[in-house]
């Protein structure tokens, strides 16, 4: 079993950035690839950014690619993900996971590969 805690959402101005946390706890989180996705109101959930389990690759969707980097700090057990460039339409309840030994991208984007969700933490961003 894993545990995630998201923090770091917020309100934010336009133009603006945010960084995302991603504590974990229980099994060895080094073992687990980390993404995050988000869900807008009335919207699907989507995949944001996802980065391999040991780290070496990471995955970004065209609309956060250019402006965000997702990282993670195995001795803390803490997955990032900082967007820059906020605009409104990153406004969404972002949501990390853990997929055991992920490492491609064609089951990183899939929410349905992931095994372990977050509570998710809210991004609202103001024009």
């Amino acid at each position: 079993q894993v545990q995630l805690v998201e923090s770091g959402g917020g309100l934010v101005q336009a133009g603006g950035s945010l960084r995302l946390s991603c504590e974990g706890s229980g099994r060895t989180f080094s073992n687990y690839a980390m993404g995050w996705f988000r869900q807008a109101p009335g919207k699907e959930r989507e995949f944001v950014a996802a980065i391999t389990w040991n780290g070496d690759t990471t995955y970004y969707a065209d609309s956060v690619k250019g402006r965000s980097t997702i990282s993670r700090d195995y001795a803390k057990n803490t997955a990032y993900l900082q967007i820059n460039s906020l605009i409104p339409e990153d406004t969404a309840v972002y949501y990390c996971a853990a997929q055991p030994g992920g490492s491609y991208l064609y089951t990183l984007d899939k929410d349905y590969d992931y095994d372990y969700w977050g509570q998710g933490t809210q991004v609202t961003v103001s024009s």
